[in-house]
């Protein structure tokens, strides 16, 4: 039997489907330019949700678009006064929320052009929206509403209904953000246009707020996965340049500027109109004047009163949105347990670069940085870290800083993957000249005294730590020359279980911990602590040269290493390590250790 010149039943569907999609789009646009019924628009929104092959759905929702577009040109979507046009508005505006919320979907779908796709039609779409609400109000405008569902579905991730049910990524956990997605909002709107950093600041914080960690818990997560990548943000007027919604773009209208009371008067400020011409204060007056014409003048203004279109050319305003959404953040992050503590470790990662600088006061976040100290472990140090620039450059005063950080010096330190960042930001903690002796001793103490049980990696690490802590700190010197100072039985005055690095007596001790590391059985520590027997004239060793050391790169400084001179080695060959049953039995004599053992 010949075979049939006929398609098959589903290729003629997808036929149809095609065909459809054109010819709706065609009527549409007829109907646009005469103004004739728009009931197809209805038809064809519903035809793209209803569909499920991705070929078909991509086609659907750029023809959808392409009308949507003539539409909002043409004027439907402007306020009048016609009962008859806000009919048709409204009916216009619920298709129109149809289709943003199957294209908020497409969002979390399986196929990759369609989520990219429906993440470009949403943004153009808002720019169009925003351009025909300004043409009817006498001030630049930006569709707040629309933009709000497009951040809810990038916080939430509802699953794709294409073709009538549910469908998302395989590869991404439910309700998380898709790294694409993500990626592509980051890098060609949020780092690039002010409008959308600042909406998106503004409008964020109340998807978070209103988010229940039971029905959508990856929202935090979501969240901090977008501000972490966030890169430019304005710290100059200048910086404010580049705009989604070209209408923002105009400048707004200068606030005015809060009452700041009299201005002193410039006849009482000289009170001595003899002075000579060659006075020498006139020079540090000449440098004063030019400090101030140096820094920008703003305008003294409550940041409540300004505009929408005021506040987006405001510096000040971008950061309070930034300052408002982050300290609604951090405590979501700590908030769950089981993820907290990886979520806390990513917030401060990028803490001291990428959020402090930009927040209104930064002693803000001390409370949040605080209790991430009691994670322990990597989260931990990093919150120590972030409190010693709070108390660095930002004049916080945490009085018991070094006690959390002596905490930290437990039997596990030396043993773990982090020992390395540890001891980064212990040089950095422990390096202004202006400590205490009694704490800098108490710190030197305890890392000799975990070196006991400690591998040589890590031993390699802390004599050269010592001494460069020594070397900055001479009255420390005590603790390496005290040998031999009583006949009598020596007693460790320090006190090892004592949680105050100032009352441990540690600077009453000395180092023999370290001492006895000259007999170690690996040849790199035992030379290495020989360091202490010498003059304090070499220079501090880099840390960064020791950091990094494991059992794996001892072993292979080992075996590169180069021999001088050979090693002696027996000079009968021998036939075998061990003897034998069958071999005669060796006399032992008195060592009856050996006897016992047979192999």
């Amino acid at each position: 039997m010949a075979p049939s010149s006929l398609s098959g039943p589903r290729k003629r569907i997808k036929l149809q489907d095609d065909s459809r999609i054109k010819e709706l789009e065609n009527i549409l646009t007829v109907s646009i330019s005469t103004n004739a019924s728009l009931n197809s628009l209805a038809d064809l929104t519903s035809l793209a949700a209803s569909l499920d092959d991705p070929r078909f759905v991509l086609k659907a929702i750029y023809a959808c678009y392409r009308v949507f577009v003539l539409v909002i040109s043409k004027g439907y979507l402007e306020n009048s006064t016609d009962e008859q046009v806000k009919i048709v508005r409204t009916w216009i505006f619920e298709r129109l929320d149809e289709y943003t919320r199957f294209l908020c979907g497409l969002l979390k779908d399986e196929e990759s052009l369609l989520r990219v796709s429906a993440l470009n039609i949403l943004m153009s779409l808002l720019k169009h929206l925003s351009t025909s609400l300004s043409r009817s109000s006498p001030q630049p405008q930006f569709h707040v509403p629309h933009f709000k569902k497009v951040i809810s579905a990038l916080l939430t991730c509802p699953p794709s209904e294409r073709g009538g049910k549910p469908r998302s990524v395989q590869e991404v956990p439910p309700g998380e953000l898709d790294t694409e997605v993500r990626d592509s909002f980051v890098t060609r709107w949020l780092n690039v246009h002010a409008d959308i950093r600042w909406f998106f600041l503004r409008d964020a914080e109340p998807v978070l707020s209103s988010s229940s960690p039971k029905t959508n818990p990856h929202v935090p997560e979501n969240l901090l996965s977008l501000l972490e990548r966030l890169e430019s943000f304005p710290v100059a007027q200048a910086d404010l340049k580049s705009w989604w919604v070209e209408e923002l773009q105009a400048k707004p209208a200068r606030p005015k500027k809060a009452p700041t009371g009299s201005e002193p008067d410039d006849s009482e400020s000289n009170d001595e109109p003899d002075a000579p011409e060659d006075d020498w204060r006139k020079f540090f007056d000449k440098a004063e004047k030019q400090e101030k014409q140096k820094k920008p003048s703003e305008p003294s203004i409550r940041l409540h009163r300004l505009t929408v279109h005021q506040s987006l050319h405001s510096v000040a305003s971008h950061r309070a949105v930034f300052t408002r959404l982050w300290l609604r953040l951090l405590p979501r992050l700590s908030g769950d347990e089981r993820a907290g503590s990886a979520l806390s470790l990513r917030a401060l990662n990028i803490m001291h670069h990428g959020v402090m600088p930009h927040l209104t006061r930064a002693v803000m976040v001390m409370d949040w940085v605080g209790g991430c100290v009691d994670y322990g472990g990597v989260v931990g140090l990093l919150a120590l870290n972030a409190l010693f620039i709070l108390m660095q450059e930002y004049n916080l005063d945490y009085p018991s800083f070094y006690t959390r950080l002596y905490a930290f010096l437990d039997q596990d330190l030396l043993h773990l993957k982090y020992r390395s960042r540890f001891f980064r930001l212990a040089e950095l903690f422990l390096s202004s000249t202006h400590l205490p002796a009694t704490l800098l001793a108490s710190f030197v103490k305890r890392l000799s005294r975990l070196s006991l049980a400690a591998p040589p990696s890590s031993i390699v690490i802390t004599i050269p730590f010592v001494y460069n802590i020594l070397k900055r700190h001479p009255a420390l010197m005590r603790m390496i020359h005290r040998d031999g100072e009583t006949s009598e039985p020596f007693e460790d005055p320090f006190l090892a279980d004592e949680p105050n690095p100032n009352l441990t007596n540690a600077l009453d001790s000395s180092l023999w911990e370290l001492y006895s590391h000259k007999n170690h059985y690996h040849a790199g520590v035992s030379t290495l602590a020989r360091i202490f027997e010498e003059a304090f004239t070499k220079p501090s060793y880099p840390m960064e040269d020791f950091l990094d050391h494991t059992y794996a790169t001892l072993i292979e400084g080992e075996l590169k290493r180069r021999i001088k001179k050979d090693p002696a080695i027996e000079i009968d060959e021998p036939d075998g390590i061990f003897k034998t049953r069958d071999d005669p039995q060796p006399d032992y004599g008195r060592n009856i250790v050996e006897s016992l053992w047979t192999f």
